[in-house]
């Protein structure tokens, strides 16, 4: 087939959207598929089957927004119609501007439309100071599927908790798939070499965008809370606007804490030398990091926020801590350093959970769901015009 992927933000691999799209893409190229991608990445112009429009221009609010590490797409009817002339479905990634646009223009032109689920409403709102006003965040969903998901013939959702949240704020059932992003094969059990002056520390690792919504502050209050601060190295792997803060924030502990993006290879040796993995966001769709410590055999503890899908990969009360609660972390803390024995058990576990999340299984699901939906929008085609035949 010849997919078209819509992209409202596209560039450098620092952020879940963009991983799960790269993916994406990959994996249908691989398959035998031709896939045109339209997106604002300047560094894909001239690369075949690359459809580059111009990012939005916000002013002013330009360096806040490169600071977030994105790109968001213009709304280009020109170029959106150029790649999706002769596509056989479209799959849009995100409820944007450039998005919203080509669910219209597919609609108009009868070419079936899967649209994957990739933002919360808090995503958007915490950069306006409201991500706890849920009239807002309601709004938002309504905005969304009034945009985009209304024209899906199957909406993505990476997890059932993101599909529950909203079918409960538009009130009703849409027709969808829920299919894990699926974690890469890179994240494996390997036995790696602990750098020598991490060897007589404790590696806590979280990954994730330096923003407000992931909530680093908790855990560098955990760190300083718990008995063994003064042993504790932490490693806050990512990128985001909140990274000259955090690093100022972090000056009370013992240890200065890491604070920088790392590359795929280095992230896998970073986790399998990890004692801990700690995921303290309050907000999260499906948290594909924490599913790749897990899968490398580190031991999560998990923050149980009813805002967060991440909690059920929680397999005991000590994988998980109250929201917002750094001393109830600390104390999680510090009991998995202290009992090395359980959590060589709960690694060991933990490794033959992740199996389920198998990379090549998701793109398998995520294909059939294309191609589906292509199968079902052509019936649907069939029957209308046979019932417009009839009057």
């Amino acid at each position: 087939m010849i997919l078209a992927v819509i992209c409202d933000v596209l560039g450098k691999e620092n952020n879940g959207t963009t991983i799960a799209a790269m993916n994406l893409i990959r994996s249908m190229r691989a398959k035998g598929h031709t896939v045109r991608v339209v997106c604002p990445d300047s560094n894909r112009n001239g690369e075949e089957g690359y459809y580059v429009v111009h990012p939005i221009d916000f002013g002013p609010l330009n360096g806040y927004v490169s600071r977030n590490g994105v790109r968001i797409a213009q709304a280009d009817e020109d170029m959106l119609r150029l790649a999706l002339h002769g596509v056989d479905a479209v799959h849009i990634m995100t409820p944007f501007f450039l998005s919203s646009l080509a669910a219209r223009i597919a609609f108009e032109l009868g070419i079936p439309i899967t649209a994957g689920f990739h933002c919360q409403a808090e995503n958007f709102t915490n950069h306006i100071f409201l991500m706890n006003a849920h009239w807002m965040n309601h709004l938002m969903y309504k905005v969304f599927y009034r945009s985009l998901y209304r024209y899906a013939g199957c909406i993505h959702y990476p997890s059932q908790f993101i599909c529950d949240v909203f079918e409960q704020e538009i009130g009703h059932a849409t027709p969808h798939c829920v299919i894990s992003n699926g974690v890469n094969k890179a994240f494996v059990r390997r036995s790696v070499q602990m750098p020598s002056e991490l060897e007589d520390k404790f590696l806590v690792v979280f990954t994730g965008r330096l923003s407000r919504e992931k909530c680093h502050k908790v855990l560098i209050d955990a760190i300083a809370k718990s008995r063994h601060a003064d042993k504790i190295q932490l490693v806050c792997a990512g990128d985001g606007p909140l990274r000259k803060e955090l690093i100022e924030y972090s000056e009370r502990l013992p240890i200065r804490p890491i604070f920088r993006f790392f590359s795929r290879e280095e992230m896998v040796r970073l986790l399998n030398c990890a004692h801990l993995y700690v995921h303290p966001a309050e907000i999260e769709i499906e948290a594909i990091a924490c599913l790749e410590a897990i899968s490398c055999g580190v031991v999560p503890v998990i923050c149980n926020s009813l805002r967060s899908a991440t909690r059920y990969f929680a397999k005991s009360d000590m994988n998980l801590f109250r929201c917002n609660d750094s001393s109830d972390l600390a104390v999680r803390i510090d009991w998995w350093l202290d009992h090395p024995e359980e959590r060589c058990k709960c690694s060991q576990s933990y490794i033959n959970y992740a199996r389920q999340f198998d990379f090549d299984c998701c793109m398998d699901a995520m294909e059939s769901m294309i191609l589906d939906n292509i199968a079902a929008t052509r019936i649907r085609s069939r029957s209308e015009t046979e019932e417009f035949a009839e009057i």
